[in-house]
């Protein structure tokens, strides 16, 4: 597995299904927290991934029309026009990331400080947590550097009940007036 793949498929197991992947957990040559020997006697129902990340995206496209902002040519428009249109889709979206999700800093420090691995040694576990940046040895042993990002992790996440099995793949719907 290719450690974008690795860093992808963690990233969504974690965020919608709670936990790693088993193919993450094989590739990685890890083993589940307290694994029994004994077979689960149910495995529980699959969460397809993709499920959560259509949804969290038709939300933003509906209370900050992000993926139009997003698919439109802005090279026609002033710096200013741009600058107008991105406070309001900034505001919403950030509003509705703050209704479903729980973000905190993988880091909660002074970006351009220095910071100490050290105490965020729990951290170091996790690969995908803490990006070294600069001159790096090749075993990869720092104990301290500036901290340059916070980085972002998602501590909860409570997407709305939907009603049926709604088509996830229609991020909004065509709107045609009539006449």
């Amino acid at each position: 597995m290719s450690r974008i793949t690795l860093a992808f498929s963690s990233f969504f197991g974690l965020l919608f299904g709670g936990q790693l992947p088993d193919s993450v957990l094989i590739a990685l040559g890890l083993s589940k927290r307290g694994a029994k020997s004994t077979p689960a006697a149910a495995a529980p129902p699959k969460v397809d991934v993709s499920e959560g990340a259509l949804q969290l995206l038709g939300l933003l496209q509906r209370d900050a029309r992000l993926v139009d902002f997003l698919m439109e040519d802005i090279s026609a428009y002033s710096d200013e026009q741009v600058g107008a249109a991105v406070r309001n889709i900034q505001e919403n979206s950030r509003a509705t990331l703050g209704r479903y999700l729980r973000l905190e800093p993988v880091i909660d420090g002074v970006e351009g400080a220095v910071t100490q691995l050290t105490a965020a040694g729990a951290l170091r576990s996790e690969a995908a947590a803490i990006k070294l940046l600069g001159n790096v040895p090749a075993d990869g042993n720092v104990k301290a550097g500036l901290l340059r990002h916070k980085g972002w992790k998602v501590e909860k996440i409570e997407l709305p009940a939907m009603a049926g099995k709604a088509n996830l793949k229609i991020l909004a719907p065509a709107e045609i007036e009539v006449e």
